[in-house]
C-alpha cells in the first residue's frame, strides 16, 4: 500500500494485490508459463527459424548461380563480317567494329568491340585484338611509325603483332580471319586469349 493510502487511512481492497517494497527489494518471481503458452512459444521459434532459412536461401541462390553458370556456359564463337575484301588495301592496317560474340540483350553500344585488321596479300588478312597483352589497355595503330603503341605503360609492337619494347608477356593476341565471297570476316570469342 503505497503512502499516500495510509496517510488518508484508507483500507486496501480485496481484489488489489499489494504493492512490493522497492527499498528491500521484494519483488515476487513471475508466475511458471502454462504448457499451451510453452508450446505456442515453440511453434513461433520454429516458424520463424523457418521463414528465416527460406529467406537467406532467396538470396544465397541467385548469388550462387551468379557464381556457378560460367562454368557450365558454352563460349560462343561466330564468324562477323567487318567489311568488303576491295575495301582494304594491301599492307594497310585499319581498325574495324563487330557485334561481341556474347553480348547481352541490354548491352546496347558495349556489345561492339573492335579489332586491328591487316591485308597481307590478296587473299590473306590477319586481325590483332585492341588490347595490350600486359593489362588489356587499348593499343593503337601509327601509320608512319609502323607499330601498335600502348599509352598506359608504354609497351610497343611491331606490325606483325610481335613485342617490340615495354612490359607486355607476349605478343597481341590474334583472331581468324577469312574470306567468304566478296566479305573479310572475322572469327570472334569474348577474349582473345593465347
Amino acid at each position: 500500500m503505497s503512502v499516500e493510502k495510509e496517510a488518508l487511512g484508507a483500507e486496501p481492497r480485496a481484489d488489489e494485490a499489494p504493492e512490493a517494497d522497492d527499498a528491500h527489494g521484494a519483488h515476487d518471481a513471475p508466475p511458471p508459463a502454462s504448457p499451451e503458452l510453452v508450446a505456442r512459444r515453440r511453434f513461433l521459434a520454429r516458424v520463424s527459424v523457418g521463414l528465416g532459412g527460406c529467406m537467406g536461401l532467396a538470396v544465397a541462390a541467385p548469388m550462387g548461380a551468379f557464381v556457378v553458370a560460367p562454368l557450365f556456359r558454352q563460349v560462343p564463337f561466330e564468324w562477323r563480317p567487318v567489311g568488303k575484301v576491295k575495301s582494304f588495301a594491301i599492307g594497310e592496317t585499319v581498325a574495324v567494329i563487330f557485334m561481341d560474340a556474347s553480348p547481352l540483350p541490354w548491352a546496347g553500344v558495349t556489345a561492339k568491340t573492335a579489332a586491328w585488321l591487316r591485308r597481307k596479300s590478296e587473299t590473306e588478312f590477319v586481325a590483332f585484338a585492341v588490347n595490350c597483352a600486359h593489362l588489356g589497355c587499348p593499343v593503337r595503330w601509327l601509320p608512319d611509325a609502323q607499330l601498335f603503341m600502348c599509352p598506359c605503360h608504354g609497351g610497343v609492337y611491331y606490325a606483325d603483332g610481335s613485342v617490340a619494347a615495354g612490359p607486355p608477356p607476349h605478343s597481341l593476341s590474334q583472331y581468324k580471319a577469312r574470306i567468304t565471297g566478296d566479305d573479310v570476316e572475322i572469327h570472334t570469342e569474348p577474349i582473345p586469349i593465347d
